[in-house]
């Protein structure tokens, strides 16, 4: 078993090309599961910042790594269009132990552009539950991405990470601060309803914000006003409706552009001129973008979007971070030792079965004797204390990365025949993968 995973993010891509990765990212696990029989699994994890594939493979050596990276690289050209070429040298390649570290930290939100924030966490359990939805996790992976929830709830709780760091959302509108003067006079438009949408009705109410109206290009604006005591915009009202807003704030999903100077001329055309405000200001939340570069040319209008707010973004609580940094490490060396035991765990059963049958086999014999059983409980109880000591040097040299001499063992000193599970034992060849 391999577990790798292919990384871009805003360390190592442009802002444009992750906004090209956050396009049919619902395709791109199919497709990787697919690729070959070697794989076994793939989870994908898209956000606005960064797009990861976790990959299981049934395969040793070097080739398992290689063919990963070929199946994820394939499969974001066939479902995004954009090729190996243009991906070159925007990606990194966890592989191994590493990939449980990788994902912890980015589950607890500490490769986040901004450090600690919440979002990254629901973002992850959401990856798990469309794998499971598409058919392509695996029982590694299950167990990674649980491991990862659960180690982000810990370090919650446990460190001042998620205090040290701010959300997206209410990075960008501490940013705004500078251009409002009463936020409890503001009319704001929100388009989108989905993740992002609810934390910014929070953070704008937080700040004194009351005269908050929503619209949705997916028509889900009456249904998530209600939910949240807002107003709907109906789709014939938008365009006047973001023409006379003092804030306008985009967070959805949608693939194309859903705000753009047009939009802003055809509503100032159709309302008084009076209900025009004389400065706005948009803020862009979504990936994709959401709103048209050209609305910074209208007048009076300040856009705000992800990349100025990645400029921005806070520098990290060192303290808090170093702590959740341990923890990360901790629960990473933990998850890895565990899958160490559970390598081995092939030659302790193939082992123990063997004691058992040679048990049973004497036992029987005791019992042809007229045993009284005190013999039996004899056996049985030396049987016990002779398997400990295996057991536990087994799991010991599990985790020294000694599995090979344990089968080793087993074959040469009891002569059984156990099938040792894949595992990587080289570096892989990335390049030759793309």
């Amino acid at each position: 078993m391999v577990l790798l995973c292919v990384t871009a993010s805003h360390k190592t891509a442009s802002f444009e090309l992750l906004e090209r990765l956050s396009v049919h990212t619902d395709r791109v696990a199919p497709i990787i599961a697919g690729h070959d029989e070697c794989v076994q699994g793939a989870v994908v994890v898209a956000t606005c910042n960064r797009f990861e594939a976790y990959v299981e493979m049934d395969e040793p050596v070097t080739a398992a790594g290689a063919v990963a990276v070929e199946a994820t690289l394939l499969a974001i050209e066939s479902a995004m269009g954009v090729s190996p070429a243009e991906l070159e040298g925007s990606y990194d390649v966890v592989v191994g132990d590493d990939v449980a570290r990788h994902l912890f930290a980015v589950a607890s939100g500490l490769e986040s552009v901004v450090v600690g924030e919440g979002e990254i966490a629901g973002q992850v359990r959401r990856a798990l539950t469309d794998a499971r939805k598409q058919g392509t996790t695996s029982t590694e992976l299950e167990r990674l991405f649980q491991r990862a929830s659960e180690t982000q709830r810990g370090i919650k709780n446990a460190t001042a990470i998620g205090r040290a760091g701010r959300s997206l959302v209410r990075l960008s509108l501490e940013l705004a601060d500078s251009r409002v003067t009463d936020w409890s006079r503001l009319r704001v438009v929100m388009v989108g309803t989905g993740s992002y949408a609810a934390a910014t009705v929070a953070a704008l109410r937080d700040r004194g914000a009351a005269d908050i109206s929503v619209a949705s290009p997916s028509g889900r604006e009456v249904a998530f006003a209600a939910r949240h005591a807002l107003r709907p915009v109906p789709a014939a009202s938008f365009d006047a409706a973001v023409a006379t807003a003092d804030l306008v704030i985009t967070c959805t999903s949608a693939e194309h552009p859903v705000l753009s100077a047009a939009t802003f001329a055809e509503g100032i055309a159709a309302v008084d001129a009076a209900a025009v405000p004389a400065r706005r200001l948009v803020i862009d939340l979504g990936l994709p973008r959401n709103v048209d570069h050209d609305v910074a040319e209208v007048d009076g209008t300040d856009l705000l979007d992800l990349e100025t707010i990645r400029l921005h973004a806070p520098l990290e609580e060192l303290q808090a971070t170093d702590d959740a940094r341990r923890l990360v490490a901790d629960a990473a060396e933990r998850f890895v030792a565990t899958g160490e035991r559970r390598s081995v765990a092939p030659a302790v059963v193939a082992l123990r079965a063997h004691v058992a049958e040679v048990l049973e086999t004497e036992i029987a014999r005791a019992r042809n004797r007229g045993d009284d059983g005190t013999t039996e409980q004899a056996l049985r109880h030396l049987a016990g204390v002779l398997m400990h000591t295996p057991t536990v040097r087994a799991h010991e040299l599990a985790e020294q990365g000694r599995a090979d001499d344990v089968f080793a063992a087993v074959s040469a000193l009891f002569g059984l025949a156990v099938d040792e599970p894949a595992r990587l034992v080289a570096p892989i060849d990335v390049a030759s993968a793309s």
